[in-house]
């Protein structure tokens, strides 16, 4: 499951490197609407399969909370830039911001949660199966909308 979540983190970084270097209008928003699409179903599968089972085998009442407002502050980042012309100063601004936060948040997922769910005696190799099942699903969705 980590070993998925890591790839996942890993994938939509090297897209914020990419955006960074980029010029071209259309090319942004072709890699802004990646990192939208990762980073959505990223979220998803992490709040609908990895983060209940992490939360009560650790019984967390903190890592867990923190990291899905996080996700929300990042949901909202995703909305502002989503499907938008790009253009201006904030639309860059949004994206940096958005790609800063991704990075903190994976940092404490990497650092504090992974670890302690590694512990935690889950089964990781289930869970990886249905996350990866799960992300599936919701890729073939995502695709089938635009």
């Amino acid at each position: 499951a980590i070993a998925l979540l890591r790839a996942d983190h890993k994938k939509v970084n090297d897209l914020f490197e990419q955006f960074k270097k980029t010029r071209s209008a259309a090319k942004k928003k072709q890699i802004v609407s990646q990192i939208c699409l990762e980073l959505t179903v990223h979220a998803q599968i992490e709040e609908e399969i990895f983060y209940p089972e992490v939360q009560a085998a650790l019984k967390d009442k903190e890592l867990v909370p923190e990291a899905r407002v996080e996700h929300q502050s990042i949901k909202d980042l995703i909305a502002a830039v989503e499907g938008v012309e790009p253009g201006g100063e904030d639309y860059d601004a949004k994206v940096k911001v958005m790609s800063e936060w991704v990075k903190h948040h994976v940092k404490e997922e990497q650092n504090e949660m992974f670890p302690k769910a590694k512990k935690s005696g889950l089964d990781m190799a289930e869970l990886g199966e249905r996350i990866l099942q799960r992300k599936q699903e919701l890729m073939a969705q995502e695709q089938a909308k635009h």
